[in-house]
């Protein structure tokens, strides 16, 4: 269970470090990290903390196709998570 822990606390804080990151470059007009490496850590796990950070730094929130994604990989995970559920492989 630590290991889960902190695994998804650095995830999550990776995740949001990065959209961050990207607003101040857009801010700045530098040269931005691609949307595949803004969407990677949520994958993986860290989609509260990109969600946070979109919410917080209002960065990626109108981009419909970015949303698109970001909501989809939000849906898959509710379905892995019910279905793993379901199968009695994880317990809340």
């Amino acid at each position: 269970m630590s290991f889960l822990f902190w695994y998804f606390a650095l995830i999550n804080l990776v995740a949001f470090s990065i959209i961050a990151v990207d607003k101040q470059l857009a801010v700045n007009q530098k040269r931005r990290i691609s949307e595949l490496n803004l969407l990677l850590p949520s994958v993986i796990g860290g989609t509260i903390g990109s969600g946070l950070a979109m919410l917080l730094f209002r960065h990626k929130t109108s981009k419909e196709s970015f949303l698109l994604r970001f909501y989809g990989i939000i849906v898959i995970q509710i379905l892995i998570l019910f279905g793993l559920y379901n199968f009695g492989i994880i317990k809340f």
